[in-house]
């Protein structure tokens, strides 16, 4: 057998090891294969008195074989889709059924299609240890568990539990899965083995409780039980605050409702076919291939350039200790590398490096970190304000303020004092990099490194290549990158790169509606209906009226009448230059921020942008969909982007573009060229050239050229939930 081995030895209980290929053991075609051989092997021989399941590897299970499921053989084949989760689903209940007690000895995580496995064994002893977790994340794919997963879960912990577990997604340590009832018992790693064998010692009955005879639904007469109606509707209202764009979430609520009123395989055939839905949907296919297929390769290098030999950071000069610089700190402190943080004066950079200590504080109190580990990642931060202290970097994040001349004085000072061959990067989010590059001696060992706020939660950074920028000093950038765990995007130079330029689109749009009377409410609630996570005008509050301003002026400045000011600066001009609101750190723009209660719509906004009818919320979230996927097609065009992954990932992890899409590219790919640049025209006519198509995209469209491969599943025209 390719993913596992049986071990017997006479008459007593066998060993089942799952042990594939590579570094996990997955769900995919050859362990199903194995399993249904192994189970028979096991029902036939009367030796074999009982089942120990382990694993070989340190993890138990991961789940399913995500890239088999997005692999295009179940493409818009809901028999296909169905046919795969019916045969996992019958390899389980082979287990149940086999007249043989199986008792899962869970030696550490087991997630999704993992966990499906031990739910489907006669008992569940998880290792103690807080890594060795088990849970369904199956939803943050776009999908439910499709082997018996809700059907189980409800059975065995009940529906409020299952609903819980489910519509989060959430894994849970061994205390706490005790304590939910879904393991029977938590022991050390030394006795895991021991306490199945005494287990199994105990003659234990192999018949699950709903093929005993006579067995009911544990929910049989629906939602007349107080609490389980009451866990429903609150499910039902958590499900509906996500919004109407994630299928899987309401698919879960279903399966699992229906699941624990039917009889048990009538409630798996149920479940089959809401996984078979969603599996064929563009949505979990989307979300698959950005979140999880091209995140990974991203983060395994697959923009590095081939040829050069790994390198490694073992000293960090930060320059400047605001928040940017003191989350870059932390970050870098934390992933074992020395930091000189650096600043004006020496009580600016301890206030830098006050940051970490209180981000510390909280893992420390949270149980997440001991002391003893925190002090020493807290060691590893060297505030001060001497240029000298550089000496021995191997690469330099400036993160001054955005101003040319003091990012070009910081650059001098510092490349005055570092090795010959450390890189130095730029935190900049719209300054050029080639321009900035200009102040460096060594142009080609300069980059653009582009964190994003808060740096210790936000897991992307944006890659900029100047034009002078060598494949060298890329590598080394990305390999960095790799040391503190973030996912990469490079991108070349251009205004606003990728990330700030077409998130720009964004509040610009929004700005744009309320000219045209559009109701405030309405055009923040259309932007979170549509899946991003904040309006457009709460944007504009927190990041101030004067940056998308400036950045205007800038531009005017340099390319004159080339130049198309976005749609949305008339607003922002008459907000801050007419009404005197510019952001909310100056008391408020376009919400009002009362010392006392939350924050709300100023009322002002009525009398200064009086609402008109006529408009449609369907076009309104339309538009912001469209905005920010033709800006990033317009980057694709340019040369600014030379990845579609780059792209979407860039999308869902920089500014939140909905994750339901996959990401600005695939939503374009999956509503069809064609037909997206037929739809552009339309609103191009009615709202401005900033959605007309370009010739080269008109080209595309004439061809039928995608851009990701046409054997690439998320190519499908499909309908997509806006």
């Amino acid at each position: 057998m390719k993913t596992m081995r049986l071990e017997t030895s006479g008459h007593g209980p066998a060993t089942l090891t799952l042990d594939a290929e590579g570094s996990m053991n997955v769900v995919n075609d050859d362990f199903i294969s194995d399993m249904e051989a192994v189970t028979r092997q096991i029902m036939a021989d009367d030796e074999i008195t009982g089942v120990i399941l382990t694993s070989a590897k340190r993890t138990f299970m991961a789940g399913a074989d995500l890239k088999q499921l997005v692999s295009g053989r179940y493409s818009g084949s809901l028999q296909e889709a169905y046919a795969f989760s019916k045969r996992a689903s019958d390899m389980h209940r082979a287990i149940e059924r086999s007249g043989k007690p199986w008792v899962a000895a869970i030696n550490g995580l087991a997630l999704g299609g993992g966990f499906e496995l031990a739910l489907a064994c006669h008992r569940r002893i998880l290792v103690d240890d807080p890594k060795a977790q088990v849970g369904l994340p199956e939803v943050s794919v776009g999908l439910l568990p499709g082997s018996g997963g809700t059907v189980r879960l409800g059975a065995i912990a009940g529906m409020k539990t299952a609903l819980d577990l489910l519509l989060s997604g959430r894994s849970v340590a061994p205390a706490e899965a005790l304590g939910l009832g879904i393991v029977d018992e938590v022991t050390p790693a030394a006795h895991l083995l021991d306490a199945a064998r005494a287990w199994l010692a105990t003659a234990p009955d192999p018949v699950k409780p709903w093929d005993v005879k006579g067995w009911v639904p544990p929910q049989k007469r629906g939602l007349t039980v107080p609490e389980d109606s009451s866990a429903y509707m609150m499910a039902t209202g958590g499900v509906a605050k996500l919004g109407y764009n994630l299928p899987a979430p309401l698919a879960i609520l279903n399966s699992v409702f229906q699941g624990m009123q039917l009889p048990f395989d009538k409630a798996l055939a149920v479940e089959g076919k809401y996984f078979a839905k969603l599996l064929t949907d563009p949505v979990a296919r989307n979300i698959i291939r950005t979140t999880f297929i091209s995140k990974q390769a991203a983060e395994k290098g697959a923009r590095r350039p081939e040829g050069v030999p790994k390198s490694e950071v073992k000293k960090v000069g930060v320059l400047g200790a605001g928040m940017m610089g003191a989350g870059i700190a932390f970050v870098s402190a934390n992933a074992g590398i020395q930091v000189v943080l650096l600043d004006r004066d020496l009580a600016t950079a301890e206030k830098g490096k006050a940051y970490s200590a209180k981000a510390l504080g909280k893992q420390v109190d949270n149980g997440k970190l001991t002391q003893e580990a925190a002090h020493a990642i807290l060691a590893r931060i060297g505030p001060t304000d001497d240029f000298g202290s550089l000496d021995g970097c191997d690469l330099v994040v400036e993160a001054v303020f955005e101003d040319t001349a003091i990012k070009a004085e910081a650059t001098r000072r510092a490349e005055a004092v570092i090795p010959a061959q450390a890189i130095f990067a730029s935190n900049t989010s719209t300054l050029p990099i080639s321009q900035l590059a200009q102040a460096s001696r060594r142009p080609d060992q300069f980059i653009g490194l582009h964190f994003f706020s808060p740096v210790d939660r936000m897991g992307l950074v944006e890659v900029i290549m100047g034009k002078q920028t060598s494949e060298e000093t890329l590598a080394k950038s990305l390999d960095f990158i790799a040391q503190l765990r973030k996912t990469p995007i490079v991108v070349n130079d251009s205004r606003g790169f990728y990330t700030s330029r077409v998130f720009q689109t964004l509040i610009h749009e929004g700005a744009a509606m309320l000219g045209e009377g559009v109701p405030p409410a309405v055009i923040e609630n259309a932007a979170k209906a549509v899946g991003m996570p904040v309006g457009p005008l709460a944007l504009l509050d927190e990041v101030t009226l004067d940056l998308p301003l400036k950045i205007v002026s800038q531009a005017i400045a340099e390319e004159g009448d080339k130049y198309t000011p976005p749609a949305g600066v008339a607003v922002m001009h008459r907000m801050k230059d007419e009404i005197g609101r510019s952001s909310r750190k100056e008391g408020g723009a376009f919400y009002e921020y009362p010392a006392s209660g939350r924050k709300h719509l100023w009322q002002g906004l009525g009398e200064h942008f009086p609402a008109k009818d006529g408009w449609d919320v369907g076009e309104l979230k339309q538009r912001y969909l469209y905005a920010q996927a033709m800006e990033t097609l317009r980057c694709l065009e340019e040369g600014v982007l030379e990845t579609p992954q780059d792209a979407d990932l860039g999308s869902i992890y920089g500014w939140g573009f909905p994750t339901w899409t996959g990401g600005t590219i695939s939503y374009v790919d999956t509503v069809g060229i064609a037909d997206f640049v037929q739809e552009a025209d339309r609103l191009a006519q009615r709202y401005g050239p900033r959605f007309l198509p370009s010739a080269w995209l008109r080209q595309r469209a004439a061809k039928g050229e995608a851009f990701y491969p046409a054997a690439d599943p998320a190519v499908v025209k499909a309908p997509m939930p806006a």
